[in-house]
């Protein structure tokens, strides 16, 4: 039994059937015309509520009152009468379309050259499997048509499907899910484009079946007008941004970092080509925690830093988010802005400064560990200073790592990449030759990341003692956060051990 290929493997087939692949498959193997088996599991959810004319038509089919009642007469004489061979069962059931034909217009699934069974009650296992192992023996294409319930046999689930799609620890006695003080990043964006929208009427906002996944539920009630969700479509929704970019409107695009791979091409060409405007969101970039290898947000920076009017910005707060994507809404070309899956770390005065092009923020060792300021009254100096340079997503495992220097009285200042490109290179350099090491730490693959371009740029300018950290070419198992970061070497004590390692050669070190 053959099944088609889905469109997101990651979600197991959610919204597989509205993105352009999976019509591309279905011409095709209409074409072909081999026995090929389809499986439409059509449940009414993709990560949130269906959208979509696609969405209408399949329950027009499921919902049509006068075929319901044909099919399930149908279906009974059929069930009455003993298969004793392949060939009778082929002849039932292309009697059975045949009626279906005569009775029924066609659906699209017919025009396209497959045979159409259903719909069916996806959770009658017994019928099921039944009705598969007839398709199986016919010699065309077949699409199955199965209805089911999201969640169902867990009252919670089937009640707020979209909750349960991917949960953290809940109670299962009444499905209430954990809740947690602390701001997310998800949360501080929400946050600050509300504040904006309010001034800004302009401003539109697209997602791709994620409303509540990337923040934007808040902004879809408050102003529907001005909201779009085009389904799991990713390419349609940047490509549909640069249309409304071009009518004079500022689209905000929020789209998970892994899923916006699909759209590589109509950033390109759709947007960056033509030179148009728009800002886009990248929630759960560099380690995601409990969504396995298929959701890591670790290409992105490689992905799109070497496209031309493209900005990447890499905010490491909730402030230095809001003034980042303030400036992303007044820029002439496009913008992306990246961040993680996890809360936002205690604001530092630092990240209240002005966005200034191409340039990072410098946080001082002082700022975010007291202690150095007291060791300073006392007459106490550090021996070393070393300079870490981090994506905003690394921020917060950067300053664990800076106060654990701290006990061997190094000083570890940070700078926080705002800007991943465009980059003030003269401005860097002059930071950087002020320390006696330098580590660079990234939450993206290191092949085609900053790191490397700006190791590179340490090299020509006499900054010798360097190091990077940053995810290997390869993929990486579910676990948590800390776990991920562990197996790619960038936990707060590799981190530590990698600056130690950088000024051994510099001096002794304590």
């Amino acid at each position: 039994l053959h099944s088609f290929p889905t469109r997101r493997s990651s979600d197991r087939g959610d919204g597989a059937l509205t993105g352009g692949m999976a019509f591309e498959g279905l011409f095709n193997a209409g074409q072909i015309s081999k026995n090929l088996v389809v499986v439409l599991n059509d449940n009414q959810m993709s990560i949130d509520r269906n959208t979509g004319a696609l969405s209408r038509y399949l329950s027009g089919i499921t919902m049509t009152a006068p075929y319901q009642s044909f099919r399930h007469n149908v279906d009974r004489i059929v069930g009455r009468i003993p298969l004793v061979n392949k060939l009778l069962s082929k002849c039932i059931y292309r009697l059975k379309r045949g009626l279906k034909g005569f009775f029924f217009s066609n659906n699209l699934f017919t025009d396209l050259g497959f045979e159409y069974v259903g719909p069916l009650d996806g959770h009658d296992e017994k019928n099921l499997e039944a009705v598969l192992r007839h398709v199986r023996h016919l010699s065309r294409p077949v699409v199955v048509h199965v209805i089911t319930k999201k969640g169902k046999g867990y009252s919670p689930a089937e009640h707020h499907p979209e909750q349960f799609h991917g949960i953290g620890p809940f109670a299962i006695s009444d499905g209430e899910v954990e809740k947690f003080d602390a701001l997310s990043f998800t949360e501080a964006f929400s946050n600050a484009l509300m504040a904006l929208a309010e001034k800004r009427n302009d401003i539109v906002c697209i997602t791709a079946a994620m409303a509540k996944g990337t923040g934007l539920a808040p902004f879809s009630r408050r102003w529907p007008e001005r909201f779009f969700d085009v389904g799991i479509a990713e390419e349609h929704a940047v490509t549909f941004a640069g249309g409304l970019a071009a009518g004079g409107l500022c689209p905000v695009v929020c789209i998970y970092s892994t899923f916006m791979q699909r759209a590589v091409d109509q950033l390109i060409h759709d947007i960056s080509l033509q030179g148009l405007h728009g800002v886009f969101v990248l929630d759960r970039a560099g380690a995601v925690p409990s969504d396995g290898e298929t959701h890591q947000g670790l290409f992105d920076i490689a992905l799109f830093r070497p496209v031309p009017n493209v900005q990447l910005l890499s905010p490491a707060t909730a402030t230095d988010l809001a003034l980042c994507l303030e400036y992303a809404c007044g820029a002439q070309s496009a913008v992306i802005i990246r961040y993680p899956k996890m809360s936002c770390p205690t604001e530092l005065p630092s990240f209240s400064a002005p966005v200034v092009s191409g340039r990072g923020v410098l946080v001082p060792a002082m700022e975010y560990e007291p202690g150095f300021a007291a060791k300073y009254e006392d007459g106490i100096y550090a021996a070393k200073k070393v300079l870490f340079v981090c994506t905003g997503g690394m921020f917060s495992e950067v300053i664990t790592a800076g106060r654990a220097l701290s006990f061997n009285d190094i000083v570890a200042d940070i700078y926080s990449l705002r800007f991943i490109k465009p980059f003030d290179d003269e401005y860097f350099v002059s930071i950087a030759k002020k320390y006696d090491a330098v580590v660079f730490v990234e939450d993206g693959v290191q092949t085609g990341g900053i790191g490397e371009m700006l190791s590179a740029l340490c090299a020509r300018n006499g900054i010798e003692r360097t190091a990077l950290k940053a995810f290997p070419e390869r993929f990486f198992r579910q676990g948590s956060r800390a776990q991920v970061l562990e197996e790619a070497g960038l936990s707060p004590e590799a981190l530590r051990s990698a600056a130690l390692s950088l000024l051994q050669g510099a001096g002794d070190v304590l």
